[in-house]
């Protein structure tokens, strides 16, 4: 068993390797695209600024706490693109017929299908992510749960993607529903939680997922809490669990398109 995860993770490392090996062919293209990303976030940072020129918090968040939360959602949704990008598109994937070339393969299908592709301008997030985190009062063990949460937080936005597309397989095309659930994990978890009241606090908090991979790490950070610590961990488990569980339930309706094509 442990075998077969270093062989899988070693494979997923090579493929996200030669990915970035054939999007740096163009270095120019490649350089822009992380770049730009980096500025497109950075505008929203002067915005907040200039509210908080006007008010001391929002939503009870201090401006090195709104920093902190830009900081660990660029993060996040950069962890979860670059590496696991394919996932977006699952609904594709599945509705063409297209997991056929990796069923034929000896390795786990789930894993093979949403890392075979990256995004490159979310290296642009990640870098951003930590850019911002260091303005927002760096130290070494916020470093350590900063990095830590970001992982977290990938892991759980693609469980995320996953389970909406995997809805592909019993109601057809899902791309619509999976890309505005997408969206909201990631647009929620770039606002102070202090401003949602009511239904929608408890909606981030359980069903949209920003409470794990936003609000609770910038609580937690901001005053350590073993609790929701173990809660964020536990909950990144069963949600893992719970979508290789659906995803393959799934492929057992999957229809081949016999369409085959070649992975390297």
């Amino acid at each position: 068993m442990l075998q077969e995860v270093k062989n899988q993770l070693r494979v997923t490392l090579k493929t996200i390797k030669y990915g970035l090996m054939r999007e740096m062919l163009n270095k120019t293209s490649f350089i822009m695209n992380v770049f730009f990303m980096i500025l497109n976030n950075a505008s929203f940072i002067i915005q907040w600024f200039i509210i908080y020129t006007l008010k001391d918090d929002v939503g009870g968040y201090t401006f090195n706490q709104v920093l902190l939360l830009w900081g660990i959602a660029a993060s996040v949704y950069g962890f979860s693109h670059f590496i696991f990008e394919k996932s977006y598109n699952l609904s594709d994937v599945i509705t063409n017929g297209k997991l056929d070339s990796f069923m034929v393969q000896p390795k786990n299908i789930l894993i093979s299908v949403i890392t075979s592709d990256i995004k490159v301008s979310a290296l642009g997030d990640i870098i951003y992510g930590y850019l911002v985190f260091a303005f927002s009062g760096f130290t070494v063990l916020k470093l350590l749960l900063f990095t830590f949460f970001s992982i977290t937080g990938a892991i759980i936005v693609t469980d995320v993607a996953v389970l909406l597309g995997s809805l592909s397989f019993w109601i057809g095309r899902s791309d619509m529903i999976a890309d505005t659930g997408n969206s909201l994990c990631i647009w929620f978890s770039t606002y102070p939680d202090g401003i949602f009241k009511g239904l929608a606090k408890i909606l981030l908090l359980t069903i949209i997922p920003a409470g794990l991979t936003a609000y609770f790490p910038v609580w937690i950070m901001t005053k350590f809490d073993i609790k929701l610590v173990i809660l964020i961990i536990s909950v990144t488990i069963i949600l893992t669990i719970l979508t290789f569980t659906i995803f393959y339930k799934g492929l057992k309706r999957y229809s081949s398109s016999n369409l085959m094509v070649s992975k390297i």
